[in-house]
């Protein structure tokens, strides 16, 4: 059997390279009207999706899943207290 060689010297301040880091970037731009239409869209189709025929596509043609969604589409809106 060999001897295992460890070193039990405490390393040096200077011991170890320097780690390379990336340079920063600016954040990219907010705008808040975009942010804020892009959220009642999302949260538009995460509505749409709690439906299980819409979710699902149960109905296999194109028009009559259409007719679905804008069925459910005008429910939701209707549901919705005025503003």
């Amino acid at each position: 059997m060999r001897p295992i060689a460890v070193d039990l010297r405490a390393p040096r301040p200077g011991g170890q390279p320097p780690t390379a880091r990336s340079p920063r970037r600016p954040p990219p731009a907010f705008d808040r009207v975009l942010y804020r239409d892009r959220n009642v869209v999302e949260r538009c189709f995460a509505r749409l999706k709690q439906l299980r025929a819409i979710a699902t596509r149960f109905d296999k043609l194109a028009d009559r899943y259409r007719a679905g969604v804008l069925l459910a589409s005008l429910i939701l809106r209707l549901r919705e207290p005025t503003r």
